[in-house]
């Protein structure tokens, strides 16, 4: 009886609180101290926002643990205040490095889509023990996911008042785009108790959407929005000193570089953004694989320059035909300048301009790369993006005659109910004396509703489709036997299929994924079948979250072209391949201290057999460390084409000093790259986006002989006026 007065309390309390008050941001002139401990009479003045809703792992009715929200701005800072009522005094979390997502500690997010269109938002979430993460919200084929690679500077602090955990947040509106014109902030807060492996949230979501899906936000009215920020300049001088020592060829070297980012408020919605000679160091080291396909893989961006609005020009494509991968600036040759202007011109138009210039080095020439694009929203339905992406040889400042370009159109489809998506995408390429067969086009349509996802696509892309600036890994086909790329074009269809059945009043199961069926099958340039792949999975969820699931994939290849998979000069011939694998695994909760994750792996592969593994395991010492161990291994047998071990083992220690101040050593082990990495780093953030690096490195290949090594150190301070 006393469950349900409970539950009829909180469902009054959620109409009540409905019915009674719009939502808005106030406007107050009050400056707070954040400290974590809401003492200013301010937070008195504030309506508050609570109701919050059961996301995961139960995603039915009011929670039984509520939060109250509570906003304000004052013209510099947006305020947030956040109560959630625990049932524990402890807290528990997985790391105190800043952009390490919450999803393993207890903590809150907030995504705020500030230009109420539900294209883009920014997010910002605090864990208990007060590591920032930050991030841009990112519309992608199916929906939306986020990146913590943007970064801002803003504050937040916590407290803990009997079982209640507070945080405090100031960020400052200078950060984000906002429109006066358009002062309605769509925003949605989420908690994360990961003791109770529990998500809960402001405005009602099934978990058949992703978390930060920006169709379900709650529409904030802003009193009093500024029309341009208060500050505008951030400027942020950095140096890189590097010493390698390469032992193989006995040299060494030492080099200096000195680097600027500007960025300047043209309005507080439109951003530019300035770079004199960016460092492309990787501070923070790529996590390596093992790489079976015939194809490149994917690593993301991290240099700041090319961050603010990222997904304006990260998301022309669709997974696998990319016209724009920014890491292909200044690949081969340094950056001496670049220049980019993004975000929106009005409501509902927004638009990216991004130009950079590289230097000449030995038999490298000189490149200009220019990128525009611009979106506009035609209706609450439908969203056009349109872009323009160019690549020219340089000659200090005269354009030579050797460029490519690549042009096209996408349309993005969303109905009323969120229950269908639906994108299009033409594009063309133009090179020097090409003309045909160089054009891409893709359609796809998705489905959603709880227990039921669907989607089936098609994209074509012809072999001249060329994009300097791209990510088209299956255009290009490495021939083993000749020792040459031939690029040709293909066909491929998708479709997907997900039935998920849930148990809400089970003691034992959460879920079970009954059917995951998803094929990609390949045709090439004259309508052949050239591979067909399919992948099936089931997967039963208990209440903890841990899980039991099986994957069975099984791929048809017609193989036009020697693939040498083992590296030992005995490559694959051309011919017809059938082969499958079954995979059988383990994830254990991730709400325990120790984590593990295992599988296993037998079937064929090619003409021959493979088994495999992997294990994962995380222990976390947490707030002191947090240590991580990875181990996959691939045991391949081709028969007479001779058989290979390929063994990868990440190594992961964290040692945290405090929220700023953090050591990070990673040890890889690759035999397929034939290297054995230790990348040792010691990270102080000083000042807030100032930070000093000193990192180690040191190589060897896979048995264990030093190939070369280097220290590098670096600093930058940003400055903002």
């Amino acid at each position: 009886m006393k469950t349900i007065n409970h539950t009829v309390l909180l469902l009054l309390l959620a109409i009540g609180y409905s019915y009674s008050q719009s939502s808005t941001i106030l406007y107050k002139e009050y400056e707070i101290e954040v400290d974590g401990k809401l003492d200013e009479s301010v937070w008195e003045q504030l309506p508050e926002y609570t109701g919050f809703y059961n996301y995961a792992p139960n995603d039915e009715g009011l929670a039984e643990q509520q939060t109250e929200v509570k906003l304000f701005h004052n013209g510099e800072y947006l305020y947030v205040s956040l109560v959630y009522h625990d049932t524990e005094n402890k807290s528990q979390v997985g790391s105190l490095k800043r952009d390490v997502p919450i999803g393993l500690s207890d903590g809150f997010a907030m995504v705020l889509d500030t230009q109420n269109q539900e294209q883009n938002a920014y997010y910002f979430s605090v864990n208990a023990y007060g590591a920032l993460i930050d991030g841009l919200v990112e519309r992608i084929s199916e929906g939306y996911d986020f990146s913590t690679s943007w970064n801002a500077v803003w504050n937040a602090k916590t407290n803990i008042s009997g079982k209640d955990k507070i945080y405090e947040v100031a960020i400052p509106l200078k950060f984000l785009n906002f429109n006066k014109e358009n002062a309605v902030f769509g925003v949605q807060f989420y908690v994360r108790d990961i003791k109770k492996n529990a998500w809960t949230i402001l405005k009602n979501v099934k978990r058949n959407y992703r978390l930060f899906d920006l169709r379900f936000t709650e529409k904030f009215s802003v009193e009093n929005l500024p029309s341009i920020s208060s500050s505008k300049f951030a400027v942020t001088p950095s140096i890189t000193t590097n010493y390698t020592n390469n032992v193989v060829e006995d040299t060494d070297e030492t080099t200096f570089t000195p680097s600027l980012d500007v960025q300047y408020n043209v309005t507080s919605s439109l951003k530019l953004d300035a770079t004199i000679n960016p460092d492309f160091s990787q501070i923070d080291v790529d996590q390596q694989v093992t790489n079976l396909t015939r194809f490149s893989v994917f690593f993301p961006e991290r240099r700041n320059f090319f961050l603010e609005n990222a997904d304006l020009f990260a998301n022309l494509g669709v997974d696998g035909v990319n016209p724009f991968y920014s890491r292909r600036i200044g690949a081969n040759s340094d950056i001496q300048f670049g220049l980019k202007l993004s975000g929106n011109i009005s409501q509902k138009t927004r638009i990216g301009v991004l130009n950079v210039q590289s230097a000449k080095e030995g038999d490298i020439a000189s490149q200009n790369y220019g990128v525009y694009v611009g979106e506009q929203q035609l209706s609450n339905n439908m969203t056009a993006t349109a872009y323009l992406i160019n690549r020219q040889e340089t000659d200090r400042f005269e354009f030579i005659n050797d460029y490519n370009r690549v042009t096209g159109l996408n349309l993005n489809y969303k109905s009323n109910n969120n229950k269908w998506l639906g994108l299009a995408n033409f594009g063309k390429s133009f090179n020097n004396d090409i003309s045909e067969k160089n054009s891409f086009y893709h359609a796809g349509i998705w489905y959603n509703k709880r227990g039921l996802e669907w989607n089936v696509a098609i994209k074509s892309i012809g072999k001249n489709y060329i994009t300097d600036l791209g990510f088209t890994p299956r255009l290009s086909n490495y021939d083993a036997i000749n020792d040459v790329v031939v690029r040709e074009g293909y066909t491929q269809t998708t479709a997907r299929v997900e039935h998920e059945k849930f148990y809400e009043n089970s003691k034992a199961l959460n879920s079970f994924r009954i059917l995951n069926y998803s094929n990609n099958t390949y045709f090439d340039e004259n309508g052949k079948l050239n591979q067909s792949s399919h992948f099936l999975n089931s997967a039963l969820f208990f209440k903890d979250l841990s899980a039991v699931y099986y994957v069975y994939t099984h791929d048809f290849v017609d193989l036009k072209y020697g693939f040498d998979p083992l590296g030992n000069g005995n490559p694959l011939q051309p011919n017809k391949y059938n082969y499958g694998l079954l995979k059988v695994g383990y994830n254990s909760a991730n709400n325990q201290k120790f984590r593990y994750q295992v599988n296993v792996q037998k079937g064929n592969y090619y003409s021959g057999r493979r088994t495999a593994g992997s294990v994962y395991l995380n222990y976390q010492l947490l707030p002191f460390a947090n240590l991580e161990l990875s181990y996959d291994i691939n045991a391949i047998d081709l028969n007479e084409l001779g058989k290979e071990t390929f063994h990868l083992t990440r190594f992961t220690g964290e040692i945290f000093f405090n929220n700023r101040l953090n050591w990070t050593t990673y040890v890889q082990y690759n035999t397929q790259a034939d290297n054995f990495n230790i990348n040792s780093r010691l990270q102080w953030e000083y000042k807030p986006l100032s930070y000093i690096y000193l990192v180690i490195s040191d190589n060897y290949n896979q048995d264990i002989t030093r190939t070369d090594w280097g220290i590098a150190f670096k600093m930058n301070y940003r400055f903002d006026f």
